[in-house]
């Protein structure tokens, strides 16, 4: 079962037993809207670089996620402007995410409660399904190989690396020995650099402000 760069990326952010991982807030709500932006470009609805954006097809894909995203982006002047945007919408589209992981078995939803009163919810993985280990597993080749990447192997590097989760998923001597490699799969898609652009100059304003 092929999985759609929002669903790899969702499912990097969970732990085995449904806990987030990496960066949360905004920098996560990035990652997916990048995600989303990337598997738009792979089904040739947009068309984009790190300064221009451009509608290709209005044409619905089929797929739930992307076709929630897609009646948004008139209103985007360029790539980074449509992270942002889509960012703003990364509730509803991680819903739709999870429903569509859901339904095809590779989540299971745990109703709880949180010192017995405040309603929670956990996402955890299947324990008998491989497809959850499979980014984490192309991720891994990725960084140690020393093969041209499709494109969908360097938009995963470059939002793994935007969600802060290679430090959590990936043992720290082979992200120190991989930096070279790995800075050059995060800079090999356009939009993988609009995304590492977008949550460096976040990170700056945070710390100026």
């Amino acid at each position: 079962m092929t999985l759609s760069l929002p669903e790899e990326a969702v499912l990097l952010t969970l732990d085995e037993a449904g806990r987030p991982l990496g960066r949360q807030g905004l920098a996560a709500s990035l990652a997916l809207a990048g995600a989303v932006m990337m598997e738009l470009a792979l089904a040739g609805r947009v068309d984009t670089d790190r300064h221009a954006l451009h509608r290709v097809s209005d044409a619905p894909t089929g797929d739930p996620v992307l076709d929630l995203a897609l009646p948004l982006l008139p209103e985007a002047p360029d790539s980074r402007g449509a992270l942002l945007l889509l960012a703003r919408e990364e509730p509803r589209l991680r819903a739709a995410v999870l429903a569509g992981l859901e339904a095809r078995g590779l989540l299971r939803r745990e109703e709880g409660r949180v010192l017995l009163l405040f309603p929670s919810r956990r996402w955890v993985k299947a324990e008998d399904r491989p497809e959850p280990a499979e980014a984490l597993a192309r991720l891994r080749r990725a960084l140690e190989g020393a093969h041209i990447p499709d494109p969908r192997e360097a938009l995963l590097v470059a939002l793994a690396r935007a969600a802060g989760l290679l430090p959590v998923l990936l043992p720290p001597a082979l992200l120190e020995q991989r930096q070279d490699r790995l800075r050059w799969l995060a800079g090999l898609e356009a939009l993988g650099c609009s995304l590492g652009d977008v949550v460096a100059d976040l990170r700056v304003s945070r710390l100026s402000g």
